[in-house]
């Protein structure tokens, strides 16, 4: 959680970028950023700006120099200052019963606790044309079919995730993780899914609660591991994909010791895209 103190005010604008190699692939972030309330002395310096993409701190854009000052707002609108790439919708699966197989159930092994889910094999989304689905943004939700109370009687089960890659060849030089909010949004050994060799296609298990759960594929570089995790050879960047940008502001006076968060807002892109 955060705590803020509402000082300042956010506008936000989810752009496609002018350069012809980024506007099929990207989503440009505009930010103005209203501080009267604060009345900095040298804005560039005091104030800070944070913007996630759908809770994700693996791509997160900061450390940003306002373009523009005008009088008490400050403009973040520079054309390669805020651009993320725009991803695919999130993946999906139904857990709320573990009765029946759903949509994107494989089988169900019930005659262990817990029970073992097999989900039916992931591929890569790279070279398939977009289309829209709700996908509640790497978000999961414990419910179930089967009883009132999901938090108090929803079942636990060992969920297998498999990708299977391009000619069944594991990623030369990249590391394959799941990012979700059940993941906490980490890269991590947690997260991280290995390469069977003898089946070519990568695994990870979970235990999860009985609910509905949304997640995606991504790869970091092992060469360069300052890179950003990328969803380009899993999911494709697809620029009307629709996404949530978090925008938080950050001040610190003068003679302060630490940052104040002052504003924080979330925009989604299919409600604000132009």
């Amino acid at each position: 959680f955060f705590v803020v103190d509402n000082r300042a005010t956010i506008g936000v604008q989810i752009l496609q970028p002018f350069d012809n190699s980024l506007f099929r692939t990207h989503q440009r972030v505009q930010v103005s950023v209203n501080v009267a309330q604060i009345n900095p002395i040298n804005p560039q310096q005091q104030v800070k700006l944070v913007i996630l993409q759908n809770n994700r701190w693996d791509n997160v854009v900061r450390n940003i120099m306002p373009a523009f000052i005008r009088g008490n707002v400050l403009e973040y609108n520079g054309e390669q200052d805020c651009l993320f790439p725009s991803g695919n919708e999130y993946r999906w699966v139904d857990l709320r019963t573990f009765r029946l197989a759903t949509e994107r159930v494989a089988s169900i092994d019930k005659n262990v606790q817990p029970n073992e889910i097999f989900l039916k094999p992931d591929a890569a989304r790279s070279q398939i044309r977009y289309a829209y689905f709700k996908d509640y943004n790497g978000w999961y939700f414990i419910q179930t079919t089967e009883s009132v109370n999901p938090f108090w009687q929803g079942d636990y089960a060992n969920v297998h995730f498999t990708f299977i890659p391009p000619n069944n060849k594991p990623f030369d030089n990249k590391n394959l993780y799941i990012t979700s909010n059940f993941t906490n949004d980490k890269l991590n050994e947690e997260s991280k899914l290995e390469f069977n060799d003898d089946e070519g296609v990568y695994e990870k298990s979970f235990l999860l609660k009985q609910g509905y759960y949304t997640y995606s594929y991504v790869t970091t570089d092992n060469n360069n591991p300052n890179t950003k995790a990328n969803q380009s050879i899993t999911e494709g960047n697809l620029w009307d994909t629709e996404n949530d940008y978090t925008v938080f502001v950050y001040y610190r006076s003068l003679n302060g010791r630490h940052d104040e968060l002052v504003a924080i807002t979330t925009a989604n892109s299919k409600l604000l895209i132009r």
